[in-house]
Protein backbone atom coordinates (compact mmCIF):
# COMPACT_ATOMS: atom_id res chain seq x y z
CA UNK A 1 0.00 0.00 0.00
CA UNK A 2 1.24 3.32 -0.91
CA UNK A 3 2.68 5.35 2.26
CA UNK A 4 0.10 8.12 1.45
CA UNK A 5 -2.84 5.85 1.84
CA UNK A 6 -1.53 4.14 4.49
CA UNK A 7 -1.11 7.11 6.67
CA UNK A 8 -4.68 7.78 5.47
CA UNK A 9 -5.60 4.31 6.40
CA UNK A 10 -4.38 5.05 10.13
CA UNK A 11 -5.66 7.98 10.75
CA UNK A 12 -9.62 7.11 9.92
CA UNK A 13 -8.62 3.44 11.84
CA UNK A 14 -7.84 6.28 14.79
CA UNK A 15 -10.92 8.22 14.14
CA UNK A 16 -12.89 5.55 14.31
CA UNK A 17 -11.99 4.34 18.02
CA UNK A 18 -11.76 7.75 19.34
CA UNK A 19 -15.51 8.42 18.12
CA UNK A 20 -16.62 5.07 19.34
CA UNK A 21 -15.03 6.00 22.13
CA UNK A 22 -16.65 9.20 22.60
CA UNK A 23 -19.80 8.19 21.98
CA UNK A 24 -20.30 4.61 23.82
CA UNK A 25 -21.74 3.55 19.78
CA UNK A 26 -19.63 1.53 17.66
CA UNK A 27 -19.77 3.10 13.83
CA UNK A 28 -18.08 1.18 11.74
CA UNK A 29 -20.09 -1.28 10.50
CA UNK A 30 -23.57 0.00 12.07
CA UNK A 31 -27.04 -0.68 10.76
CA UNK A 32 -29.91 0.80 10.53
CA UNK A 33 -31.04 -0.76 13.45
CA UNK A 34 -28.15 -0.61 15.66
CA UNK A 35 -28.57 3.57 14.73
CA UNK A 36 -32.09 3.39 15.91
CA UNK A 37 -30.98 1.73 18.61
CA UNK A 38 -28.27 4.39 20.02
CA UNK A 39 -30.81 6.96 18.98
CA UNK A 40 -33.30 5.47 21.39
CA UNK A 41 -30.73 4.71 24.11
CA UNK A 42 -29.29 7.62 24.27
CA UNK A 43 -25.93 7.11 23.42
CA UNK A 44 -26.07 8.64 19.69
CA UNK A 45 -27.69 11.84 18.30
CA UNK A 46 -28.21 12.43 14.76
CA UNK A 47 -25.94 15.42 15.27
CA UNK A 48 -23.38 13.51 16.87
CA UNK A 49 -23.75 11.33 13.51
CA UNK A 50 -23.68 13.74 10.76
CA UNK A 51 -20.71 15.49 12.29
CA UNK A 52 -18.63 12.18 12.23
CA UNK A 53 -19.78 11.77 8.43
CA UNK A 54 -18.98 15.47 7.40
CA UNK A 55 -15.92 15.18 9.36
CA UNK A 56 -15.10 11.83 7.57
CA UNK A 57 -15.62 13.71 4.59
CA UNK A 58 -13.74 16.88 5.12
CA UNK A 59 -10.78 14.62 5.83
CA UNK A 60 -11.06 11.84 3.28
CA UNK A 61 -12.39 13.91 0.10
CA UNK A 62 -9.51 15.79 -0.57
CA UNK A 63 -8.07 12.31 -1.73
CA UNK A 64 -10.89 10.06 -3.05
CA UNK A 65 -13.12 12.92 -4.48
CA UNK A 66 -15.91 11.23 -4.12
CA UNK A 67 -18.49 13.84 -2.90
CA UNK A 68 -19.34 16.75 -4.88
CA UNK A 69 -21.71 18.94 -2.49
CA UNK A 70 -23.11 18.24 1.13
CA UNK A 71 -26.26 19.79 2.38
CA UNK A 72 -25.63 22.72 4.02
CA UNK A 73 -29.07 22.11 6.26
CA UNK A 74 -27.40 18.93 7.29
CA UNK A 75 -26.65 19.74 11.31
CA UNK A 76 -30.10 21.76 11.20
CA UNK A 77 -31.94 18.84 9.74
CA UNK A 78 -29.95 16.37 12.45
CA UNK A 79 -31.24 18.56 15.50
CA UNK A 80 -34.51 18.45 14.17
CA UNK A 81 -34.90 14.92 13.93
CA UNK A 82 -33.50 14.63 17.80
CA UNK A 83 -35.79 17.28 18.55
CA UNK A 84 -38.63 15.24 17.24
CA UNK A 85 -37.42 12.46 19.36
CA UNK A 86 -37.07 14.13 22.64
CA UNK A 87 -40.07 15.78 22.14
CA UNK A 88 -42.07 12.12 21.50
CA UNK A 89 -43.50 10.54 24.26
CA UNK A 90 -42.12 7.60 22.95
CA UNK A 91 -38.96 7.71 20.10
CA UNK A 92 -40.34 4.53 18.91
CA UNK A 93 -43.76 6.59 17.39
CA UNK A 94 -41.17 9.01 15.73
CA UNK A 95 -39.38 6.45 13.85
CA UNK A 96 -41.79 3.61 13.00
CA UNK A 97 -42.29 3.03 9.58
CA UNK A 98 -39.19 5.53 9.06
CA UNK A 99 -36.27 3.94 10.16
CA UNK A 100 -33.71 6.73 8.44
CA UNK A 101 -35.46 8.94 10.09
CA UNK A 102 -32.36 11.39 11.74
CA UNK A 103 -29.60 8.89 10.24
CA UNK A 104 -27.53 10.59 7.06
CA UNK A 105 -27.45 9.21 3.48
CA UNK A 106 -24.94 9.72 0.69
CA UNK A 107 -26.82 10.22 -2.59
CA UNK A 108 -25.30 10.24 -5.99
CA UNK A 109 -25.78 13.55 -7.61
CA UNK A 110 -28.18 11.89 -10.01
CA UNK A 111 -30.98 11.71 -7.59
CA UNK A 112 -33.02 14.98 -6.73
CA UNK A 113 -34.25 15.79 -3.59
CA UNK A 114 -36.68 18.87 -2.37
CA UNK A 115 -33.64 20.96 -0.89
CA UNK A 116 -30.57 23.56 -1.62
CA UNK A 117 -28.92 20.54 -3.24
CA UNK A 118 -27.99 20.42 -7.14
CA UNK A 119 -28.83 17.66 -9.46
CA UNK A 120 -26.11 17.98 -12.11
CA UNK A 121 -25.48 13.93 -12.29
CA UNK A 122 -21.85 15.45 -12.20
CA UNK A 123 -21.72 17.87 -15.11
CA UNK A 124 -21.53 21.58 -15.16
CA UNK A 125 -24.17 21.82 -17.44
CA UNK A 126 -26.97 21.09 -15.32
CA UNK A 127 -25.82 22.95 -12.50
CA UNK A 128 -28.67 25.16 -11.07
Amino acid sequence: MPRPLLAVAAALALLLVLAAGAHGFQIEEATVTSIQLGFNNGSLTSVDLVRFYLDRIRGLNPLLRAVIEVNPNALRQAARADAERRSSSSAKCVTAGRPLHGVPVLLKDNIATRDALNTTAGSFALLG
